[in-house]
């Protein structure tokens, strides 16, 4: 049996982002899926309803949204930004999130996905998770409810390299793999 194919997205664009981290960190203590870490988001230019169809799309959009089809779920990690999601994040979900044309079909509807996140304060990615939850909602996606993975004072988890090396993360993230498989199991 071939494993599930994940697309995972890292809404941070910095170099040596702890959420970009736990994406790679999901590759390693993953229990047989096949996680594919997205490297486009930078290129995914501002939502523009004008250019949202099959024959007007900017090409890192059409990208985007066949690798969303094509993947068995999806994976984000999400830094928090005044209390939300990043901007680039939520643009580009705007983009995969639409069928104007009625031909194509919605590429998130139904589609199983697991949140986490990591952020240097006391509460982490909380908010973020929580506002990215609602976008999901309105795309009715079925998104993991637990566990929870929110590396709060990521600073902490990570070592030099930004090798995760905390265990409770550790294991709260093989813990949403696990959900994220039964959920796309269920789906199969």
């Amino acid at each position: 049996m071939t494993a599930f194919k994940i697309l995972a997205i890292s809404g941070s664009l910095r170099a040596d982002s702890h959420n970009t981290a736990l994406l790679r960190a999901a590759q390693k203590f993953n229990t047989g899926l096949d996680i594919e870490i997205y490297q486009g988001l930078r290129e995914i230019p501002p939502y523009d309803m004008d250019l949202d169809s099959p024959q007007h799309r900017p090409a890192a959009v059409e990208e985007l949204r066949r690798r969303v089809v094509e993947a068995d779920g999806l994976l984000i990690a999400t830094p928090e930004f005044n209390y939300s999601i990043p901007g680039v994040l939520k643009n580009a979900i705007d983009w995969v999130s639409t069928d104007w044309t009625k031909t194509e079909g919605l590429p998130l509807l139904h589609k199983p996905v697991a949140i986490l996140g990591a952020a240097p304060t006391n509460f982490g990615s909380v908010r973020a998770q929580l506002a990215l939850r609602q976008v999901f909602v309105w795309t009715e996606s079925d998104v993991v409810v637990e566990p929870e993975v929110i590396a709060f004072r990521s600073h902490e988890r990570f070592d030099d390299e930004g090798n995760l090396v905390d265990e409770t993360t550790i294991e709260l993230l093989q813990g949403l793999l696990t959900a994220l498989t039964v959920k796309i199991e269920r789906v199969s």
